[in-house]
């Protein structure tokens, strides 16, 4: 029941991801699941990136959608991609909101929203941990 949760909670967001994926696929781009997560790369998601409000941005997840530019990008981002996974897993439908809360207060203390913000800095320290091993 738990596992189901994992996906049911998020699934408003994952629809999001399969939504911005489909043009990925369409367009050329290629998708593969990988232990319950889509992942997805391609022209239309390097067009989909450059228009993300933190420039430089070269993967994002949505639920349990991961899409990158390309597949150099993904396998760069995975770790961190897929923490941020688990941190849709674990907040669903309110992940959006504590993560734009979070950005806003680190704002408000004069710090970066995104840098500073905790989930990315869990996000970079799964990075950190997996490029160990």
């Amino acid at each position: 029941m738990r596992r189901l949760w994992r996906y049911l909670w998020p699934l408003p967001l994952t629809a999001l991801g399969l939504l911005l994926a489909l043009p990925v696929r369409l367009f050329g781009g290629k998708w593969s699941f990988k232990a319950g997560v889509l992942e997805t790369f391609g022209p239309a998601a390097r067009l989909m990136l450059q228009l993300h409000p933190v420039k430089g941005v070269i993967a994002m997840a949505l639920g349990h959608v991961l899409i990158a530019r390309d597949a150099d990008s993904l396998g760069q981002t995975n770790a961190h991609e897929r923490e941020h996974v688990r941190q849709f897993e674990k907040w669903g439908l309110l992940f959006p909101l504590i993560y734009s809360g979070e950005s806003i207060y680190r704002w408000i203390r004069g710090e970066n929203p995104y840098r500073d913000n905790r989930f990315e800095r869990a996000a970079n320290e799964a990075a950190r941990l997996e490029s160990k091993h």
